[in-house]
């Protein structure tokens, strides 16, 4: 028997279907390991660990996929995600120049802290070559060569194709220091996560840690969020927060922000592989 992640977002137009699926799911040969279950005025949310054999959880997959496109055609909003616990996802690392989130997401893979296979690092600079190595991690260099928009669109036409030719299932941008165009955000909707700096949606865009310090907060944060076209905007995975002083220098802040920043991008990364993660307009639901 295998072990099945499933979550689910429905409109409530769609007759809470929860109850349906746990009369199927009951009278199949099938081992409830958790649930999680919560509603909204608007919409559902529910998610379900379980363990079954493949002719069950054949049966289960084509139950959700009759009853998404029934909505569908409806025009009712209906969502789910189904994930076999042996399906391992293939994660893109896409960083820059600062190794700390890098790092602290090979060490999380190699030593199953997270369960993902880590297929390659992509960077606009060299500088990261060498951890990628490390690692046994194939490493792409894609330069910017130019600051006009033929030269950014061609490098993430290289990017799209080697992310194309790996079958990725999630990107994640561990301090990746450049802004994805709309265009590449909409065709991995939902599937790239990005760690900010800040207790986002104070603070966003570049240099925050200066414009924190400038302002005198009293604690400092690191949010990670699914990509949207709106730069720091997208929905928030999950956040963090430590306090500071008068005392603590910009560079002070820096150093301390980057413990928070790989643990709460790592933190994120485990809520999405593990299928706990729901959006819903521009927040998430997160799932036991």
């Amino acid at each position: 028997m295998n072990r099945f992640f499933l979550s689910v977002k429905e409109s409530t137009l769609a007759s809470n279907y929860f109850q349906q699926f746990m009369r199927l799911f009951n009278d199949l040969n099938c081992k409830l390991l958790h649930q999680d279950y919560f509603s909204q005025e608007e919409a559902s949310f529910w998610r379900i660990e379980y363990e079954c054999g493949d002719n069950d959880s054949k049966k289960i997959c084509d139950a959700l996929q009759a009853q998404q496109q029934y909505y569908k055609d409806k025009q009712v909003d209906f969502f789910f995600n189904l994930r076999n616990s042996v399906d391992i996802p293939r994660v893109a690392i896409l960083a820059t120049k600062q190794e700390h989130c890098l790092l602290e997401l090979l060490n999380a893979a190699r030593y199953g802290e997270l369960n993902c296979d880590n297929v390659l690092v992509i960077s606009n600079h060299p500088d990261l070559a060498g951890i990628a190595k490390t690692y046994d991690v194939p490493f792409y260099h894609f330069p910017i060569l130019a600051t006009n928009n033929a030269s950014k669109i061609h490098q993430e036409s290289m990017i799209e194709s080697v992310l194309s030719e790996n079958n990725i299932h999630l990107i994640v941008l561990a301090k990746y220091m450049q802004i994805l165009s709309p265009d590449f955000i909409e065709r991995h909707k939902h599937q790239i996560i990005n760690i900010h700096h800040s207790l986002l949606p104070a603070f966003i865009g570049s240099k925050p840690y200066e414009r924190a310090y400038d302002r005198g907060v009293k604690i400092i944060g690191a949010t990670a969020h699914y990509c949207t076209s709106e730069l720091d905007q997208g929905p928030i995975i999950h956040q963090d927060v430590l306090r500071v002083s008068h005392r603590d220098t910009v560079e002070d802040m820096i150093r301390k922000g980057k413990d928070l920043e790989k643990n709460v991008l790592k933190h994120a990364i485990k809520l999405h592989i593990e299928n706990r993660v729901l959006v819903h307009k521009n927040r998430t639901i997160t799932l036991d």
